[in-house]
């Protein structure tokens, strides 16, 4: 806002600091300059007002309140006429501004105080040259008097005022919400729609402002006007800063009322303005003010502890000095010792707790003036959040896997409930979500995953990704978990995907310390409608020792088709709670073989659907120790292979820790490995030897 300098200058007893001097005394005081301008005789301010305190400096008499309290010197306010409310001059007349205007204000919460003022028997002219050379210097065109008047009233007090012709409004001012359809046409010349969010002020017909924005070209004074009503309100700042946004229409009265405004305020400001019109437009000023004020702001009154003040800011500050202090802010202080009782102005509304008095202390005090102390304190590293910690861990195991992380949503829609049968009895519902698709919490972090992956799909061959997040359940009361899901597919990721996929888990777990890990067969409880998802016969469970931590298999042809995903989808699931549980830091040490490797490969030909799981403990079984690893190679159903069954092929690797194996050694821990696995008369092993 544009601040004059010669104006502030007239609120203020003694030698104001020049314009520069000025400028940095406010800098240093927590205001922001903008910028500042000789113009003729006068210096133009540019002071970014922050909205902390734009209720009480969006004006010159509060920016010049607070120079008086920099400075020192005396703050005085303008002069106001006791006639302006009638008591003297008017006084022969018996007229009550009840007989000229009534209030029916809808809602006190829109409109917490509302006023109007009468004045008789005007003249409107051009107004003073000192009146409009001030409005041009703050960026604002002289109109006529009256409206001059209301507006200097304005950026002198910081409430905004409104004059309506009287003869044109009629009797009765209402404020109210606009009915649909309503439309008004404004001072600035334009029409505007109006709706039910739109607090506007009306006749006893139609509306002819819209509050706190914008006067109405209907009620407008011109040089005809001969009695006016002089409004001076208090509108509800989220409101006005709505219909504001909706319109498209900000004004200086908007920007005033948006910030929130004192509505005590008004009384000074009826006054004031109604003394200036006395003298420069003339006219009678009815007896009295109507006034709609159901719920009367009051001071507060704020405990102070000295003590308090001097450790927060880290300086002694003697209690007599800070008393001075908040008595320059026009504070009042009550109270004997350290604890001091702080009564505030109903205008400082940023003030409403002790640390606010504090900051206001040491802002006047000066930060200057406060010394740079390093604080005292016992350097300790901070105590080791183990969830972080584990999940960093697997972070990295998985990317050196080739997975990359992705950071999804925690909401799903109907279309994701649909797909993966979500129970709707175990989905937490949200009652305002942003739209369709973020109607539920995520059960699962597998179905928002899985949309990133086929994005993914678009640009890539073959996509790896995991995400670790939190599910929510509505169960028993409402559940929440922490996941860790990872998902495998492409175009050359075929069946194999999922020995591939459980590889990495098995990688995984080792890396954390797990050795006790297993896969079991899947048991779908009647409440899970998640054991949907999965295909039959490639899904497991992912135990460790008796405990259950996830899911690990291929998503069911119905889920993937459904979403448009050609690709075999591979997933592991894991209760990441459940997990973290079992990890462990201690890794036992297995010293590498200094001995040689032997590599053997083995075919068995079974029927679909024979548990991978049951030929791999088959052979480790039978092998002992001396079988280093087993890793499945191939897996082959075409030709050659009769139907309903399936070719899985091996490198069985052989390595002793004590010494270099013979191939006859060898031969015969191979031997007893077919023996065992041809034991089962379903299995047949094709390749023997290699």
């Amino acid at each position: 806002m544009i601040f004059s300098y010669n104006w502030l200058k007239q609120y203020i007893d003694g030698k104001m600091p020049g314009p520069e001097e000025l400028v940095e005394l406010l800098m240093f005081h927590s205001f922001e300059i903008e910028g500042l301008e000789k113009k003729g005789s006068d210096y133009l301010i540019d002071i970014d007002v922050l909205p902390n305190r734009a209720h009480d400096c969006l004006s010159h008499i509060g920016i010049a309140r607070e120079v008086a309290v920099l400075t020192g010197l005396k703050f005085q306010m303008p002069q106001i006429l006791v006639d302006s409310f009638g008591n003297d001059r008017t006084e022969m007349k018996p007229s009550k501004v009840g007989d000229f205007i009534s209030l029916d204000v809808k809602d006190g919460n829109d409109c917490p105080r509302y006023t109007a003022k009468v004045v008789t028997g005007i003249k409107v002219g051009s107004s003073p040259a000192w009146i409009q050379e001030k409005l041009e210097a703050c960026g604002l065109q002289a109109i006529n008097s009256i409206v001059d008047i209301t507006n200097f009233v304005m950026l002198e007090t910081g409430q905004p005022l409104h004059a309506f012709d009287a003869d044109k409004i009629g009797k009765k001012i209402v404020v109210r919400r606009a009915k649909a359809g309503e439309k008004l046409s404004a001072l600035d010349d334009k029409a505007y729609k109006l709706d039910k969010n739109i607090l506007v002020i009306a006749d006893s017909k139609k509306p002819v402002a819209i509050a706190g924005i914008k006067g109405g070209e209907d009620t407008g004074i011109d040089e005809k006007t001969k009695n006016i009503v002089i409004e001076a309100a208090n509108f509800n700042p989220v409101l006005t800063r709505k219909a504001s946004r909706e319109l498209k229409l900000r004004t200086d009265a908007s920007m005033r009322f948006e910030q929130g405004i004192d509505p005590n305020l008004i009384d000074f400001a009826q006054q004031r303005v109604c003394t200036l019109i006395q003298e420069i437009a003339g006219g009678e000023v009815i007896f009295g003010m109507a006034d709609f004020y159901p719920k009367k702001v009051s001071s507060k009154k704020i405990k102070l502890d000295c003590d308090y003040v001097n450790k927060l800011l880290g300086v002694k500050i003697p209690k007599q000095r800070m008393i001075k202090i908040l008595k320059s802010l026009d504070f009042g202080v009550t109270g004997t010792g350290n604890q001091i009782i702080v009564q505030v102005p109903t205008r400082r509304i940023d003030v409403s707790i002790p640390e606010d008095l504090i900051e206001e202390i040491g802002r006047i005090y000066g930060y200057e003036n406060i010394p740079c102390v390093f604080p005292v304190a016992v350097s300790s590293p901070p105590k080791r959040n183990d969830e972080l910690f584990w999940q960093n861990i697997i972070r990295n195991i998985l990317k050196q896997a080739g997975f990359f992380e992705a950071y999804g949503y925690s909401f799903i829609g109907d279309k994701d409930k649909e797909v993966f049968n979500l129970s709707e009895n175990l989905l937490a519902e949200i009652e305002n979500p942003i739209s369709s698709l973020n109607k539920y919490l995520r059960m699962s972090l597998i179905s928002n995953l899985v949309k990133v992956v086929k994005e993914n799909l678009k640009n890539s061959d073959e996509v790896r990704m995991f995400e670790i997040g939190n599910v929510f359940k509505k169960k028993n009361g409402f559940q929440e978990k922490l996941m860790l899901t990872g998902i495998l597919t492409g175009k050359s990721i075929k069946d194999e995907g999922f020995y591939e996929l459980k590889g990495t888990v098995d990688s995984l777990l080792n890396g954390l310390g797990i050795s006790d890990h297993w896969y079991d067969d899947v048991k779908a409880t009647p409440e899970d409608s998640s054991s949907h998802i999965w295909h039959p016969g490639k899904t497991a469970e992912i135990k460790v020792g008796d405990r259950e931590i996830g899911f690990l298999g291929q998503l069911h042809p119905a889920v993937t088709s459904a979403l448009n995903i050609k690709e075999n989808i591979f997933v592991f699931d894991v209760d990441l709670s459940q997990l973290l549980e079992v990890v462990s830091e201690e890794h036992e040490y297995r010293p590498i073989s200094p001995y040689p490797t032997v590599l053997r490969d083995l075919a068995i030909l079974v029927p679909k659907g024979t548990k991978m799981v049951n030929i791999l403990n088959t052979i480790n079984s039978a092998g002992g120790e001396i079988v280093r690893d087993v890793d499945l190679f191939d897996v082959y159903t075409g030709e050659a292979v009769p139907e309903g069954r399936e070719n899985f092929a091996f490198h069985i690797i052989y390595q002793s820790a004590d010494k270099t194996l013979s191939s006859a050694e060898v031969d015969i821990i191979h031997k007893k490995i077919i023996k065992a696995l041809e034991e089962n008369p379903s299995w047949e092993v094709r390749t023997k030897n290699k």
